[in-house]
């Protein structure tokens, strides 16, 4: 960083993924927060002259907002990286890991921690038979947020019609009944376990983003032994996969199988950072305002991640 008493931050937004408006969303709000701790701040949608404009701005710190791809899973970090431009969250390998579902879900067997059973097959075979027995979970292996997930109940008639745009290899997962847990990780620390409320059963696109579509319970109102192995696996997870800065890590858990019933779904490496969003609220809980939060991501940043 430089010589500057508070540094320049450029907050990178928007860019070319299905999750564009979403990251706009974190962007605008995390701008707004780091303005209030007294940063001077830049706000980048992200395009193809990314790199350009990144020259002509000279920040000292990339404040990365973007989610899904490009933003999320090694591009920009690898880009950053070679600018030599200190940046936020995880780097260029622990980004590409987490956003493919099924090399994080080898890591997390390779720790020991329990994931759901699933298969890569091509896409043209999820449509045309059930390649797997019903109930179960068709999605894109490398999309954040729910996007285009397919539940296909027991009571289903045929395979799922997945949309054209799903992408020509599809993971799909046994479907685990039960509740929806989260743990933010915080420089190799968990905060707390949130419980996440929706209405349709299921924490899809629509339920994280559209207003009443869920809400929250923390901490979780669960047993203790579940509570306690929810934030053992979020730091595992995130130590595993070589995450920086701030992780959260989902789950399910099947109460009817107690301990035995809970498993990872996936690690997020770039978390929704909105001021109602899961990880602000488990910092809220934990004593942090969200202008501190931001701020602490900023003095975190780094190269080398």
């Amino acid at each position: 960083m430089s010589s500057r008493t508070s540094p320049k931050v450029a907050v990178l937004m928007g860019g070319p993924s299905k999750e564009r408006e979403v990251s706009l969303s974190s962007g605008r709000e995390c701008a707004a927060a780091l303005r209030g701790e007294g940063f001077e701040v830049v706000e980048l949608d992200a395009g193809p002259d990314l790199c350009a404009r990144l020259a002509d701005i000279k920040p000292d710190v990339a404040f990365n907002a973007l989610h899904g791809r490009w933003g999320e899973d090694g591009c920009v970090q690898g880009l950053l990286e070679w600018i030599q431009l200190p940046y936020t969250h995880s780097g260029v390998l622990a980004s590409a890991l987490a956003m493919d579902k099924q090399r994080s879900k080898e890591v997390y067997q390779a720790e020991g921690l329990p994931v759901v059973p699933s298969v890569i097959v091509p896409k043209i075979e999820v449509v045309e038979a059930h390649v797997m027995e019903p109930p179960y979970v068709a999605k894109p292996n490398n999309e954040g947020s729910s996007v285009g997930i397919y539940i296909v109940h027991e009571s289903a008639n045929g395979p799922p019609q997945l949309s054209q745009d799903m992408p020509d290899q599809v993971m799909v997962e046994k479907y685990i009944p039960g509740r929806e847990l989260t743990v933010t990780v915080m420089d190799d620390r968990p905060l707390t376990v949130t419980e996440i409320m929706t209405n349709g059963g299921w924490y899809d696109y629509d339920a994280k983003y559209k207003p009443g579509g869920s809400w929250h319970v923390l901490p979780a109102e669960i047993p203790e032994g579940i509570f306690d192995r929810c934030v053992d696996f979020a730091v595992r997870a995130h130590k595993a996969l070589g995450c920086r800065g701030v992780s959260r890590t989902d789950y399910r858990w099947d109460h009817s199988m107690g301990l035995d019933g809970l498993f990872l779904l996936e690690t997020n490496t770039q978390p929704g950072m909105t001021p109602t969003s899961l990880v602000p609220e488990q910092a809220e809980h934990m004593g942090m305002t969200f202008g501190q939060l931001c701020a602490w991501m900023v003095e975190d940043a780094s190269c080398d991640r």
